[in-house]
């Protein structure tokens, strides 16, 4: 979870009563899950996580789905720029510990991935519900590695099999002092 402290009033003199205003601030608490992506999605029926460019009304949409608490509506008009930077490195931050090594075979999987396509795959593969508030990535994660893992053990070429044949071979025979 993302929490944000946005300055909603700056600090200054009030003429009026003359006296000085504090500054007032709100926490913004937020959660980049599945369940936000669903609900822009939802409202902007196209695909949340694509390479296409967002308009900032779009952007905004998605902090006001990503939102946890009950917070004035001005909130989102008080981002700045550098609040901007802070929700935008938490979208993209891994949430894991768990790293892959990327394979060389080239395949690029050009799927469009909705919020109904990761629903999906939490069901074919088994992963409870309650996982749709886990941020975002640490569910993608979670569903590559469940990939992973039930995938068959890949097959040794030609080489490689005569290579261990060879080796065992050569073990046993050392083993039991033959040459044959």
């Amino acid at each position: 979870m993302l929490r944000l402290t946005v300055q909603m009033s700056p600090e200054g003199w009030d003429e009026a009563k003359e006296e000085f205003v504090e500054a007032t601030t709100q926490t913004l608490q937020l959660e980049h899950s599945l369940i936000s992506l669903s609900k822009w999605e939802s409202k902007w029926c196209k695909p949340f996580l694509s390479n296409d460019k967002k308009t900032t009304e779009e952007v905004v949409d998605y902090i006001k789905f990503m939102t946890l608490n009950s917070v004035d509506p001005e909130i989102y008009n008080r981002l700045s720029a550098e609040n901007f930077e802070q929700i935008d490195k938490y979208i993209n931050a891994p949430m894991t510990a768990t790293t892959f090594s990327e394979n060389s075979q080239g395949k690029t999987n050009r799927e469009i991935i909705t919020s109904e396509l990761i629903y999906y795959w939490m069901v074919a593969l088994n992963i409870p519900f309650e996982c749709q508030k886990w941020h975002l990535n640490r569910l993608l994660t979670l569903v590559r590695v469940c990939n992973i893992k039930n995938q068959p053990p890949k097959k040794k070429n030609r080489r490689e099999t005569a290579s261990n044949y060879a080796a065992l071979n050569a073990a046993r025979r050392k083993q039991m002092n033959s040459k044959g």
